[in-house]
Parts: C-alpha cells; sequence; structure tokens
C-alpha cells in the first residue's frame, strides 16, 4: 500500500487543538475535508494496487495452466508406432490408456501382437508386429490323404479316388453300394490232385459258391447291423474282398482305421470366425461365439474385462437395485456328445478368494432347466451336472449363480453362463 506522509504542521495542529477552541489555525469543517480527501486519495491508492496485483496474479496462473497443459501433453503420450507391411493398424491415439491394433492383408498372417497398449510409463505393451505370408498347406487341411496345393491367397485339394469336397472330406459312395458283379465275384484259384481231384479256393473276403464262382463277403451286412459285433463305429462302406469305416464330416478316420477322430478346426485354423469371435470346438464341427455384457439396467451397467469376463462398474450410494445385480458375469462353452450317461459333472465352480463365510449355488435361468442341475461339492466350490441324456444336434443354455454370503450377509453374486453345443453323435 502507498501512504503519503500527513504534513507535520497540519497532524501537529490537529493533535492539539481543543475541539470549539477560538485560538485555531483552521477550523473544524477545514480540517475535516483536509481528512476526507486524504482518505478519498488512499482509497483510491489502495484500489489500483490492489488491481494491478489481481491482474498480475491472473496472467501468471493461465501462464503456468498453460505451461502444465504442454508438458502434460508431452509427458503422456507414447511413440508413434510402425505400420506392418501388407498390414494395417487402426487407431490413431498414442496418448496413455488408449490402444492400437493391427491387421494383415488377405494372403498374411499376424506375428507379434495383435493389440497393443500405451502404458504409464509411455511405452507400448506387447512386441511390434509384422504380416508374414500364409502357407495355407502348412495346416494339412486335406483329409484322406489328400494332396494340398498352395495358391496365392488360398489352396486346393487333390482329392485321392473315393473322396471328394474342398477338403476331400466327403466320400463318393452309395450306403451299401453294390459295385457290378464282376468286381464282387471272381474265379477261384484250382489246381488238379494226383487223383484226378480238383480243389479249388478264393482270395481273402471271398467265398466259393456251389455254382463253382468266388462271391464277396459282405461284412457290412453281416457285422454292422448289430451293436455287438459292429465292426465301425459309424458308417460301413463293402469293398471286393473287404470294407472300409467312413466318418461323417468333422470327423478323421483313426488310426485302427474303424473309430471316428474328431477334428479340432479350432486349433487348425479350418473355421471362418471373424476376428473377434471365439471359435469353440464341437464334436463334429465348430461355432463361433462372441460373449456381450447386459446393456445398462436400473443402474446397473457391465465393462468387458476378458473376452469370456464382464465386471460390474462401481453402483451409486443409493441404487439398491445395483448392488443386488451380480458383480461379474462370466461365459462358459462346453461340447457334449448325444446321449451321454447320467448324472454326469459337466462344470465345477468356486471363488478364487474367499470373503465370507459360505457360498449358495442356484439354477437362476436359461433353456435346459430341465436337463440340468448344481450341487454343493464342498464348502467353497459347486458343480453343474447333466441329468438326462439329450439327443443331439441341440444348443443348451443355462444360467448358474454363485452368491457369497458373511453370517447370512450377501456379500456380492457372480453369474456362469454355460452353454452346451450336443453334437449329433455319440462319439
Amino acid at each position: 500500500m502507498l501512504l503519503i506522509p500527513l504534513p507535520a504542521w497540519l497532524a501537529l495542529g490537529i493533535l492539539q487543538l481543543p475541539l470549539g477552541s477560538s485560538q485555531e489555525c483552521l477550523n473544524q469543517q477545514q480540517v475535516l475535508s483536509v481528512v476526507r480527501q486524504m482518505q478519498k486519495l488512499l482509497v483510491a491508492q489502495e484500489a489500483a494496487h490492489l488491481q494491478g496485483t489481481r491482474g498480475l496474479r491472473h496472467h501468471l496462473s493461465i501462464l503456468q495452466s498453460h505451461l502444465q497443459r504442454v508438458a502434460t501433453k508431452r509427458n503422456e503420450v507414447c511413440p508413434q508406432l510402425a505400420v506392418p507391411l501388407n498390414g494395417r493398424m487402426l487407431g490413431r491415439s498414442l496418448r496413455v490408456g488408449h490402444e492400437v491394433h493391427f491387421i494383415c492383408d488377405a494372403g498374411f498372417r499376424m506375428v507379434g501382437s495383435e493389440t497393443r497398449a500405451c502404458r504409464q510409463n509411455r511405452t507400448w505393451s506387447g512386441t511390434q508386429p509384422f504380416c508374414r505370408s500364409i502357407d495355407d498347406c502348412s495346416s494339412n487341411p486335406c483329409a484322406n490323404s489328400g494332396t494340398c496345393v498352395d495358391g496365392n491367397q488360398s489352396y486346393t485339394c487333390l482329392c485321392p479316388p473315393g473322396w471328394s469336397g474342398p477338403s476331400c472330406q466327403s466320400p463318393i459312395y452309395s450306403y451299401w453300394v453294390t459295385l457290378s458283379n464282376t468286381s464282387f465275384s471272381r474265379q477261384p484259384r484250382c489246381a488238379e490232385g494226383r487223383s484226378g481231384s480238383r480243389r479249388c479256393s478264393c482270395d481273402t473276403g471271398f467265398q466259393l459258391q456251389p455254382g463253382g464262382v468266388c462271391q464277396d463277403v459282405d461284412e457290412c451286412q453281416l457285422y454292422q447291423s448289430s451293436p455287438q459285433t459292429q465292426i465301425c463305429l459309424h458308417d460301413c462302406l463293402n469293398l471286393p474282398g473287404s470294407y472300409r469305416c467312413l466318418c461323417p464330416p468333422g470327423y478323421l478316420l483313426h488310426a485302427d482305421r474303424n473309430a471316428c477322430e474328431d477334428v479340432n478346426e479350432c486349433t487348425r485354423k479350418q473355421h471362418n470366425c471373424s476376428q473377434g469371435d471365439l471359435c469353440i470346438n464341437t464334436f463334429g464341427g465348430y461355432r463361433c461365439v462372441r460373449p456381450k455384457c447386459p446393456p445398462p439396467r436400473h443402474n446397473t451397467s457391465y465393462v468387458k474385462t476378458s473376452a469370456s469376463q464382464c465386471e460390474r462398474n462401481p453402483c451409486p450410494m443409493d441404487s439398491r437395485a445395483c448392488q443386488l445385480a451380480a458383480s461379474s458375469i462370466s461365459f462358459h462353452y462346453l461340447p457334449l456328445q448325444a446321449n451321454r450317461t447320467v448324472p454326469r459333472v459337466l462344470f465345477r465352480m468356486s471363488t478364487t478368494r474367499s470373503l465370507g463365510d459360505s457360498l449358495r449355488f442356484a439354477i437362476a435361468g436359461g433353456h435346459g432347466r430341465g436337463v440340468f442341475a448344481v450341487r454343493r461339492s464342498d464348502r467353497h466350490t459347486g458343480e453343474l451336472l447333466l441329468t438326462s441324456p439329450v439327443a443331439g444336434p441341440a444348443t443348451l443354455e443355462v444360467e448358474v449363480e454363485m452368491s457369497e454370503f458373511s453370517h447370512k450377509v450377501l456379500l456380492g453374486k457372480h453369474i456362469f453362463k454355460v452353454t452346451a453345443f450336443v453334437s449329433p453323435y455319440v462319439f
């Protein structure tokens, strides 16, 4: 504050002059007028000084905020990433907490990280990806001894006799096929004996008939129709002198030449699931699934934390509906063979960390309540059981609710969404 000194003679006169004295140099009105003028001058000086100080402080604050934003912006981004050759990068933000995704052009496959995130230390997660040319024949896509010919962006299977289809998976036959008589009969091998007798025999798989002809033995007709004598797990094709076991699409003939072995299309990359889908292998095929979190409802919303897990967002303090909703939801997919023996344990449930003193399990919904049940296996583990045989093909869904309690007070819930894909076959 700027102070203006009062003249000594005026200050001394004001202090020594009694009010109402007749010997004063200045009368009372004049002194009051001088004092008021001095007060106004001091107030004006003080206001001007305060306004200047406030303006300077405001400009300094603006400058400081701008400098902090520039410094923060520089510090919260990761280095620029390179776009892989024969590929693309999705996402442009390089800020901390953001992700970028990479995809390869047709005919190429990704090697490295498909997704990279900008971490708090301003480095990228994962490894730099690159796109490698696909050798479509590397996964042995041709079944039944077919020959794979690699193309530009695909492959071609050259099938052996008796097989057809893109992957040589379809047999060319008619059930209980009957070929020409010349194929299923042939002349016997005969030899003359010393006494003039004639002895004849047939090749393996043929039987000598009264007319002197070797007739094929139809092994399929003799043995396949009875479960006790069945020689093929699935279908049987009679051949001249022998037979061949056949498997349905999605299976390969086992090394023992009688049983059928499921083809895992997911691990062999013989599926057409889109990017972001989960490929679930089933008996005789596969399914493409993409689990989704429930939509927001009654102040309750979920965020996807993994491909098959959803977590509930924090609840408002006054929302009881949100607090009673499941705190997490997980998705599970089970391949099943048809007509399995029951009861059969399909799925076990437990909590990774126990906060309460007890768990309760119950079926909360789904489309397969009649064939499922839940039971406790120990204090902190429950089991989902198949209680009735199911003829396929069929898709069954069930929701199992696991509730955790402490002294009979609910601490939280978890929902297991289980989907069972039942095959048309028992193998």
